[in-house]
């Protein structure tokens, strides 16, 4: 089986040359189920957690005993707290949930080479040359990114340090730019493309091949 590769993008959205990919990393099998379990798991975990209530020791009021034990003809209540009682507390507060799905290592990794792999093998991954932004300038990436001919959303990864690569993709309409630390599987299944710094795609080929956040 030849090594997979990937063209190397000029200014123009032209291929200068082909650049190999790492065979373990690029020519992985696409298990659905493993990329499923990897999103919902990335998903769960930015959730924010936000939602709660109050427990009766929580709300206000009711601290004196509302009437008397006996003789009102009324049920006994001791404090307008009680869970059955109009603006009284919560009996059991959703409070503290976690959201986290378990997902071992070897799956996530997993994942992310078979996501990776689905776009070597479609032709929607490709490769940039950071020297050639020597300034940011969203015109050029916008016509490198159509002249690809490529169908968006476009997912692009690129080393924090490369800023003219990155400031001239980020304001591009349905995009996004991402570190190779903060890749994420998810990102790679919204995106119908992707282009990645060489610099990148070396710190990506070790994450999904051993070290790195997906380690």
């Amino acid at each position: 089986m030849a090594a997979p590769k990937a063209p190397l993008l000029d200014l123009a959205g032209k291929k200068s040359k082909d650049v190999t990919l790492a065979e373990a990393v690029f020519t992985a099998e696409v298990k659905p189920h493993l990329i499923h379990e990897t999103v919902r798991s990335e998903t769960s975990a930015a959730r924010a957690n936000t939602r709660g209530g109050k427990s009766r020791g929580l709300v206000s009021g009711g601290r004196a005993k509302p009437w008397r034990q006996k003789g009102t003809g009324r049920a006994r209540a001791g404090t307008t707290r009680a869970p059955q009682w109009t603006g009284g507390g919560m009996a059991f507060p959703p409070n503290n949930r976690s959201f986290d799905v378990k997902v071992n290592r070897k799956a996530r990794k997993a994942a992310l080479r078979g996501a990776l792999s689905y776009h070597a093998q479609q032709g929607t991954l490709a490769v940039l040359d950071a020297a050639d932004f020597s300034e940011p300038s969203t015109k050029s990436a916008i016509a490198l990114a159509t002249a690809w001919g490529k169908d968006f959303p476009l997912l692009v990864i690129a080393e924090r340090d490369e800023q003219p690569l990155v400031k001239s993709f980020r304001n591009i309409e349905r995009s996004l730019v991402v570190e190779p630390a903060e890749l994420e599987v998810g990102a790679l299944v919204w995106a119908r493309s992707v282009l990645v710094s060489q610099a990148a795609l070396d710190r990506v080929q070790q994450m999904a091949d051993g070290g790195g956040r997906h380690s």
